[in-house]
C-alpha cells in the first residue's frame, strides 16, 4: 500500500514541476541561465568568466623622461610604456600568449607645443603542452625488439630509446664493419677472390648460395656480404686481407676504436659468433660512418643483384630487408641480422619527416617482428613531429 501511494505521488507531481518550469518568470530564467536571455548582459559575462579557461595576467609599465637641446630649442619627452601579456591555458594542454604593448609618448617643445602620440602592438603566440618524453612505455611495450634506438643525425636528438645501455651479440651487423674495413683498405675492388673451404660456417652450419670454387670479385663478394648477407662471402674478404684473418679482425676492432665505438667488440667479419657485441649508441656511429661510404650506402641498399657464377650462369641475390623496396621509405644505409643469441636484428639510416634517423632495432622475436618495429618506430616519430 505504501509503495503504491508513493507511485501515485509521484506520478502527479512531476507533469506539475515541468509546467511550473514553463510558467517560470523572466528574471526566474535569467537567474538559471543569464546568457540565453542577454548573451551581452552583465550576469552572462560572469557566468562565462567562472567557467573560462585560467589565465594568467602581467603587467609592466615603464617611464622615462628625456631632454634634449638643439640650437636655440628645447624639447622634453615623456614615455610611458605598458607591456601586458596574458598566458591562457586550453582544455586541450595548449598555452596561447598574448602580448600587448602600448606607448604613449608627451612631447613638450619650447615654444610650448605639446604633440601626443599613441603606439599599441599585439603579438599572439601558441605553445603546446610540455613536450613528451622521447619513449612512452607504452610505445615500448608495442614493439617486439628488446633493444631499440632512433637518433636524428643532424642533432644528435635520441627521438627514441628503449634499453639503449644494453651491449648484446649484432650478428650479420657486424658486415658493415667487415666493410668498412675493406673500403678504407683501398684494395683492387675488381681483384677476384675464391670461395675455400675455410669459408665455410662450422659453427652454426649456415646455408650459401656460394659453392666452394665460386670466384668473385671483390666488389662482387662485398655486395652479396652487404645486401644478401653472404657469410662465404664476407669471411673470404677477412682472408684476402693483407695478413690474413688475425690482421682483419685486428682492423674491425681499430676501426671500432678509431669512431668511438667503446661498447663494440669484433672476433671474426661475419657475425656468426655471439662474441661480436655493440650497443645501440655504438652502431649509430657504425651508421654514421658507413653513410659516408658510397659504395656501402649502393650496396646495402640495391634490391636486387645478379652474379656471374662462371661458365655462363647468373644467380640473382636480393636484399634481406624487405623494406628498401618499398616505396614509401628512402633509405640510405641498411642491414639485417640474426642468430639465436642476437635475435631479428636490423639498422638502418633512413630519411623521414626531413630528418636522416638512425635506427637500430635488436633481439626482436618473430621473422618479421622487426620490419614491423620498424614501421612502428616511423610512425611515432612522424606523430611526434606532427605535434611540434
Amino acid at each position: 500500500m505504501a509503495q503504491f501511494v508513493t507511485r501515485s505521488v509521484v506520478t502527479a507531481v512531476a507533469p506539475l514541476m515541468v509546467a511550473a518550469s514553463l510558467l517560470l518568470s523572466p528574471g526566474a530564467r535569467a537567474a538559471a541561465d543569464p546568457c540565453k536571455v542577454n548573451a551581452k548582459s552583465a550576469a552572462c559575462k560572469a557566468a562565462q568568466a567562472k567557467t573560462a579557461p585560467k589565465q594568467t595576467t602581467t603587467t609592466t609599465v615603464t617611464k622615462s623622461t628625456t631632454t634634449a637641446k638643439s640650437g636655440s630649442k628645447t624639447t622634453v619627452a615623456k614615455t610611458q610604456s605598458k607591456t601586458t601579456t596574458v598566458a591562457k591555458k586550453s582544455a586541450s594542454g595548449k598555452t596561447s600568449t598574448t602580448t600587448r604593448k602600448e606607448t604613449v609618448a608627451d612631447t613638450t617643445t619650447k615654444s610650448g607645443k605639446k604633440v601626443v602620440s599613441h603606439a599599441t602592438s599585439t603579438t599572439r603566440s601558441k605553445v603546446s603542452a610540455a613536450a613528451a618524453p622521447a619513449t612512452t612505455s607504452a610505445q615500448a611495450a608495442a614493439l617486439r625488439s628488446s633493444v631499440a634506438y632512433v637518433q636524428d643525425l643532424a642533432t644528435s636528438t635520441v627521438l627514441f630509446s628503449k634499453n639503449e645501455d644494453t651491449i648484446r651479440p649484432i650478428a650479420s651487423i657486424s658486415k658493415l664493419m667487415t666493410a668498412l674495413v675493406v673500403v678504407d683498405a683501398n684494395q683492387p675492388m675488381d681483384d677476384m677472390l675464391e670461395v675455400t673451404d675455410d669459408d665455410i660456417d662450422r659453427l652454426r652450419h649456415a646455408a650459401s648460395r656460394l659453392p666452394v670454387g665460386s670466384r668473385l670479385s671483390r666488389a662482387d663478394m662485398l655486395h652479396v656480404a652487404l645486401m644478401s648477407s653472404e657469410n662465404r662471402a664476407a669471411h673470404a674478404l677477412g682472408r684476402y686481407y693483407p695478413g690474413g684473418m688475425p690482421a682483419f679482425v685486428k682492423a674491425m676492432n681499430a676501426k671500432a676504436r678509431e669512431l668511438g665505438m667503446m661498447d663494440t667488440h669484433f672476433v671474426e667479419p661475419t657475425g656468426l659468433s655471439s662474441e661480436n657485441v655493440s650497443s645501440p649508441r655504438d652502431l649509430v656511429r657504425l651508421l654514421r660512418a658507413a653513410s659516408q661510404r658510397p659504395l656501402i650506402h649502393r650496396y646495402t641498399t640495391d634490391t636486387e643483384y645478379d652474379v656471374d657464377m662462371g661458365r655462363g650462369q647468373m644467380r640473382t641475390f636480393r636484399n634481406t630487408n624487405a623494406l628498401v623496396r618499398s616505396a614509401d621509405w628512402d633509405i640510405k644505409v641498411s642491414k639485417t641480422g640474426f642468430i639465436n643469441e642476437a635475435g631479428e636484428c636490423l639498422v638502418m639510416l633512413a630519411h623521414i619527416q626531413g630528418r636522416d634517423l638512425a635506427i637500430v632495432l635488436l633481439d626482436s622475436q618473430g621473422k618479421y617482428s622487426r620490419i614491423a618495429d620498424a614501421v612502428r618506430i616511423r610512425k611515432f616519430v612522424q606523430n611526434e613531429v606532427a605535434m611540434m
